[in-house]
């Protein structure tokens, strides 16, 4: 099956690269380093030519609702619009645990991205004009990396936060199932296997690469934070797919690897 992967040279759209060429399938990568901007559309068409499925996991650094949502909205409409012309059987996105919960800027854009997807790309009340599944995640091991990059330098501001981290390669996993079954609409949300604290995650990394930085736990302003506290970003109920990996065992994994690595840099 010939699948396009946007966002393919992203940490997780590498892994879901290696998976669908691992079983036997065609992925195309939607990036701009491959000559397709998702933000204007440009290369699109000629990129999904043949495609049966999708897997979006496109992305963007920012925290500003107004810049997520004009990205996701941007990116969501092209690439949906342009599934529906190439005859594509089925679009899966990933999104994120607790969007509505906590509610904070980026979140803002990830539930527009959704619904586009639920709504066919247009933005009004008929149903999803390519059949879709989306998958909702929590933060990977990788998010105190993350973290860490945003404030470089000898102070780490970290958010007060309750998370069930998973692996990155899990997640990519299961989209690759995903994408090869039948849509589903709204996928079993995907956690890992226990709770952490973000603070706490923080930490064990700084300690694993033998970093010295003085880490300020902060409370993020407002409900966002109070959610972010506690526990806005867990799964709800216990019925959604866990991971196998823990935080620990990545670490353990991390402590061999270059960050740039990591990251999917």
């Amino acid at each position: 099956m010939r699948v396009a992967v946007a966002g393919g040279t992203g940490l997780v759209g590498r892994y879901v690269v290696q998976e669908l060429t691992a079983a036997g399938h065609e992925p195309v990568v939607l990036a701009r380093s491959r000559g397709v901007d998702l933000v204007t559309g440009a290369g699109l068409d000629a990129a999904l030519a043949g495609a049966e499925a999708v897997v979006d996991v496109s992305n963007l650094e920012t925290t500003r609702a107004k810049t997520a949502i004009a990205f996701f909205d941007s990116a969501g409409r092209h690439l949906l619009d342009a599934g529906a012309r190439a005859g594509v059987r089925h679009h899966v996105v990933l999104s994120i645990v607790g969007l509505e919960r906590v509610g904070l800027g980026y979140y803002q854009g990830k539930l527009r991205q959704e619904e586009l997807v639920t709504k066919g790309g247009t933005g009004d009340n008929r149903a999803g004009a390519v059949p879709w599944t989306v998958l909702r995640a929590t933060q990977f091991h990788e998010f105190p990396l993350q973290v860490l990059g945003q404030v470089p330098g000898p102070f780490a501001v970290v958010p007060r936060m309750r998370t069930q981290p998973v692996a990155a390669r899990e997640v990519a996993r299961h989209l690759v199932e995903l994408v090869l079954g039948p849509p589903l609409g709204r996928a079993p949300e995907l956690a890992g296997p226990r709770v952490e604290d973000l603070v706490d995650m923080t930490r064990r990394v700084l300690r694993t690469r033998g970093r010295r930085r003085l880490l300020l736990p902060v409370k993020m302003p407002g409900s966002a934070g109070t959610a972010m506290v506690e526990g806005g970003n867990l799964p709800t109920g216990s019925a959604g797919p866990r991971g196998r990996q823990t935080f620990d065992e990545w670490l353990a994994e991390y402590a061999g690897q270059g960050e740039k690595e990591v990251r999917g840099e």
